[in-house]
């Protein structure tokens, strides 16, 4: 019963690690994103998922600065 509780309690606080992010663009747009977006050195964007859950790309010089929240 104690390793129920003990991995019930690791589960939970790994939930908790994903940091939601700010995305302000050169247009002024705020795009929020779960988890800290990713620079794609190949195609020079940025990949993040968005607050739905989807996938996204974003041009590095249209990103005016990202925020952690």
């Amino acid at each position: 019963m104690k390793q129920l509780i003990l991995a019930a309690c690791c589960v939970l606080s790994l939930t908790g690690c994903s940091s939601e992010y700010i995305i302000a663009t050169t247009d002024g747009q705020l795009i929020s994103t779960d988890g800290k977006p990713k620079l794609d050195t190949d195609t020079d964007m940025y990949r993040f998922e968005d607050s739905e859950g989807r996938d996204q790309q974003i041009q590095k010089s249209s990103v005016k600065q990202i925020l952690e929240r």
